[in-house]
């Protein structure tokens, strides 16, 4: 398998159809939950929402480079999530998320293998490789507090 084709399947995993991993995707916790659930403050945790908008953030800003665009996202602006007021709100976040996933995958396995060998917008952030498996890492970390947050609001309800 080439190397293109299995870090997309591997994203596919982690946002569309995986299980094998941490037995569920973001799909799968994602579209069970309706939009009060989404926005649930436990306590000092950020909401599932603010989570959701979080990776769908670094998603849509690294896929900006992939089409030739410039690195325009900022750390400091990563929870600006805007107001969710109803289940419309949150579908259009939750769809975002899916729709930029799938197509992250796409240009993952389009990608020629040398591609990710090459250096990723400025040295200092390494290789394409590196921040493609920091977006896995990264999304499997967030996944993970999704997951538990939400058990702590069906615990609640």
């Amino acid at each position: 398998m080439k190397k293109s084709d299995f870090i997309a399947n591997r994203l596919r995993e982690i946002f569309l159809n995986g299980y094998w991993i941490a037995n569920t995707n973001y799909k799968d916790q994602l579209e069970s939950i309706n939009w009060e659930q989404a926005v649930y403050q436990v306590g000092n945790l950020k909401t599932i929402a603010a989570l959701t908008y979080h990776i769908n953030y670094y998603l849509a800003g690294i896929l900006t480079v992939f089409n030739g665009g410039l690195l325009e996202i900022k750390d400091q602006y990563s929870f600006d999530l805007p107001p969710i007021h109803s289940e419309a709100d949150w579908n259009k976040l939750a769809s975002e998320l899916f729709d930029n996933a799938s197509v992250f995958a796409i240009a993952v396995e389009k990608m020629p293998e040398e591609k990710f060998d090459e250096m990723f917008v400025n040295e200092k952030y390494g290789t394409y490789l590196r921040n493609i498996e920091a977006v896995i890492e990264h999304s499997y970390y967030h996944l993970g507090q999704i997951v538990l947050i939400k058990k702590l609001i069906l615990a609640t309800q």
